[in-house]
């Protein structure tokens, strides 16, 4: 037991070089955090040299706990400066979601120890050195994992750094942000090895760094052939935006429901006035169950002003679905009524000739915030957590929906994202290979203020233009509402905590990109070769254990 609690002794020398290491790493975590927005472009270029302090200190570890001590800290400064946001921090702000806040950005430096376990487990298969080419693809793995179950947070994906290096990330379009990451660490990897390589021998350095240029030059000529090669001969039809700037905290500011409505119409007038065929309105737009029965009022004066006006509405409304029989398996049981029924944080499109309301329930669910982890399987979880504004206990939406409306004799089919929808690379693509020739991003992002979250969630948006080639509109009831091209250029934008309205012309496409018809080539060939890594380290210890 002393030898267990007894403190380590180390020499001068160990002690400097543990706090060089220490300085290091936090290095690369501070190059990370600074690369994503809200820092300006710039930045950006940071992301290609932010990993080169890691290498040098995690390639001599020898231990898995080494390795592993190692790359918290330095995931932990990327969580805090990327992240930090979650906890919203502002006066009004549930402390549940304060307390989630603090503790994804100790926890998500957890799940990504993933990453680097596999890189040290690659070492006992290959050379230390050849074991280094490969972490690409351990980074790739983790990111994928971030994509599912129910902790799912894709939000530090290394791809959604470069989301305002606009001729950069136009490789998305067949690799997505994930084969992005991949560039963008073997760039590092490459770099790292030059500087290491330099003082022993020049011109091997110089070899290396010729490598990591020649892969940077080669993205960017690829960048600017895309977008100077594209004819803007697309079909356009004029959208409406409207920002209608509601406190989230306290939906009912302006009176009652009739209040916010003639809010809503008043902007959506405008919107009318200046040629707009459909109407976005944000995540949320109504506080209620607008379709449960209780508002037709509200639902006719809807239909009256979408007739009055020959206009659509596409608008974020809580649904509500009672099922008499075939219930989905996450149906809730209402003990009241003696019904199942689910609710869902949904789209609605409503139109004014037709009477029949196409629908899409939200099936990426902020954890926590929107949807208690694994309640689907510990239903008890449900009661014990649940924060102040009551949403944590959406269900997962059972499948995407490509929205069809007619204008002028043609239909247009529209893909609705809603808010942290969009954060994630293998999603999106869905609908768009169901033929959505735009996207929408119908989302509440004042949640957090001007901190950076609305900012990074804006400009990730960038990305999944890119790798469908799909223009996206973005509806945010504080802001940012935008318009953003197929290049990932944004054309229009809002400000943040504005109430206002905008028209855009929006270009419909039809073209499949490789990437969208292939989004998971990269992380499943990531996570196949992880797997071997994990299966040959089991027969590794298995033979050692058994004397085989």
């Amino acid at each position: 037991m002393k030898f267990l609690f007894a403190k380590q002794e180390f020499t001068p020398d160990e002690k400097r070089e543990r706090r060089n290491d220490r300085l290091l790493l936090i290095l690369s975590g501070i190059l990370f955090g600074i690369s994503f927005v809200p820092f300006p472009f710039p930045f950006t270029l940071l992301l290609f040299v932010a990993f080169v302090p890691y290498f040098f200190v995690v390639t001599k570890k020898q231990t898995l706990l080494k390795v592993n001590s190692a790359s918290y800290l330095t995931f932990f400064v990327m969580s805090l400066i990327t992240v930090f946001w979650v906890g919203s921090w502002q006066s009004a702000a549930d402390p549940f979601l304060m307390i989630s806040g603090v503790v994804l950005v100790f926890f998500l430096p957890c799940v990504m120890l993933i990453n680097s376990t596999l890189y040290f487990l690659s070492r006992k298969v290959f050379k230390k050195d050849l074991s280094l080419y490969f972490f690409p693809f351990f980074w790739v793995t983790g990111e994928y994992i971030l994509t599912l179950t129910d902790l799912k947070f894709p939000w530090l994906t290394i791809g959604h750094g470069l989301a305002k290096f606009t001729s950069f990330i136009q490789f998305a379009d067949i690799v997505g942000a994930f084969g992005l990451s991949f560039i963008v660490l073997w760039i590092n990897i490459f770099i790292y090895k030059g500087i290491k390589s330099f003082k022993e021998n020049a011109k091997v350095g110089w070899i290396y760094f010729s490598v990591a240029a020649s892969i940077f030059i080669l993205i960017i000529v690829y960048g600017f052939v895309k977008i100077s090669s594209t004819g803007n001969d697309e079909k356009k039809i004029k959208v409406g935006i409207i920002q209608p700037n509601l406190d989230p905290w306290n939906k009912w500011e302006l009176g009652g429901l009739d209040q916010i409505l003639e809010n809503y119409f008043e902007l959506s007038q405008k919107c009318v006035d200046e040629g707009a065929k459909i109407i976005l309105w944000p995540e949320t737009a109504l506080p209620v169950y607008l379709l449960s029965g209780t508002y037709q009022n509200e639902v006719d004066s809807i239909y009256s002003f979408l007739k009055k006006n020959n206009v659509s509405l596409l608008t974020g409304m809580p649904d509500f679905i009672i099922y008499d029989k075939d219930a989905p398996r996450n149906a809730k049981y209402s003990e009241v009524g003696k019904y199942h029924y689910v609710t869902y944080n949904s789209i609605l499109l409503l139109q004014p000739n037709q009477s029949e309301i196409q629908r899409y329930g939200k099936m990426q669910l902020v954890p926590l915030g929107e949807h208690t982890p694994f309640v689907d399987q510990l239903p008890f979880l449900g009661d014990l957590l649940k924060w102040g504004v009551g949403i944590s206990g959406w269900n997962v939406g059972q499948d995407t929906t490509v929205f069809k409306f007619v204008n002028d004799k043609d239909t247009i089919k529209v893909g609705g994202l809603v808010c942290y929808e969009s954060v994630f690379p293998t999603f999106p693509n869905y609908f768009v290979d169901r033929g959505a020739q735009f996207l929408t991003v119908l989302t509440n992002d004042s949640w957090y203020g001007k901190l950076s979250g609305p900012y990074q969630h804006k400009e990730f948006a960038n990305l999944r233009a890119v790798e469908n080639r799909r223009a996206v509109v973005r509806c945010a009831n504080g802001g940012v509402s935008c318009l953003i091209n197929k290049f990932g250029v944004t054309e229009v934008e809002t400000e943040m905590f504005t109430r206002t309205h905008s028209v855009v012309d929006v270009p419909m496409n039809n073209e499949k990109t490789f990437y969208t018809k292939n989004p998971l080539i990269i992380p499943v060939i990531s996570s196949a070769f992880s797997l071997w890594i994990f299966g040959i380290n089991i027969l590794l210890w298995m033979k050692k254990k058994f004397k085989l």
